[in-house]
């Protein structure tokens, strides 16, 4: 297991922003921030993420990848997701996994949901340098104990609202970074398709048919592939292979549809 550093803070306006603005040590392969609330949270589009102070899990990561290269950088995301997708399965019963085809799963490209519903979100944000990733900053926003959600987000949902009790917020932590700490090691030891083939396991929408929209409109089709480049290849009806890049293609949902 990795070692990383820690910094542990009260109220920030988002924990992304502060990796930004603080160096970190270069020495330290990870570094993990964490908030009891966010100010200025942040979701992908420039979305705000909705968390109620000291009930959830806030977090950013710093992580150096230099081996990696830039094509490959999808692989950072698979190991963020994965990390908190594995850790929160821990804390399903058979039941509740059964109810869900095998619990909590990897919508495209990082969000984490329980069925329909997503609990969690993932923003990553990379530095390149002379052709490869210098840094990349991973935040991280999972609802755990938020009984109620007042925004517009169409389909969240809680560790709390699955279980129907509390749950320890720092043992969920602690469960993430044993996770992400093994799967970032078997990033840098360039296991990149051993890495790849867990991430389509846990894949949402793994199997079947199901509806989506492009900018031509919404389609059937079953997803053929993720490339390690991180493009997603739905096959629709016809047969015909699509290939969309993020924000390219969206998930129609059930009663809604969630833009990507």
């Amino acid at each position: 297991m990795l070692p990383y550093t820690l910094i542990e803070l009260e109220s920030v306006d988002s924990t992304n922003d502060y990796l930004k603005r603080h160096k970190t040590d270069e020495e330290a392969p990870i570094t993990l921030v964490t908030a009891e609330f966010q100010t200025a949270g942040k979701g992908q589009r420039g979305n705000s993420w909705e968390s109620e102070a000291g009930k959830n899990v806030v977090y950013s990561l710093m992580v150096h990848p230099r081996t990696i290269k830039p094509s490959q950088m999808f692989s950072i995301s698979e190991v963020a997701a994965l990390s908190v997708c594995e850790a929160l399965n821990e804390y399903l019963n058979a039941e509740q996994k059964e109810q869900t085809d095998g619990g909590f799963r990897v919508k495209w490209p990082n969000d984490i949901y329980y069925g329909n519903q997503k609990v969690a979100g993932i923003l990553i944000e990379t530095d390149l340098m002379g052709g490869r990733i210098d840094n990349a900053i991973i935040g991280v926003g999972i609802n755990i104990n938020q009984r109620e959600f007042v925004s517009d987000a169409p389909n969240p949902i809680s560790l709390w609202q699955i279980k129907g009790e509390e749950t320890n917020r720092q043992e969920v932590l602690e469960s993430i970074m044993k996770h992400f700490t093994c799967l970032y090691e078997q990033l840098e030891k360039g296991e990149l398709d051993t890495l790849h083939q867990h991430f389509m396991q846990r894949l949402y929408r793994k199997s079947g048919m199901h509806t989506y929209r492009d900018e031509q409109g919404t389609f059937e089709a079953s997803i053929a592939d993720v490339e390690l480049s991180g493009h997603l290849i739905l096959k629709d009806v016809s047969g015909t292979l699509r290939r969309y890049a993020f924000k390219e293609v969206s998930f129609c949902l059930p009663s809604l549809t969630e833009r990507m």
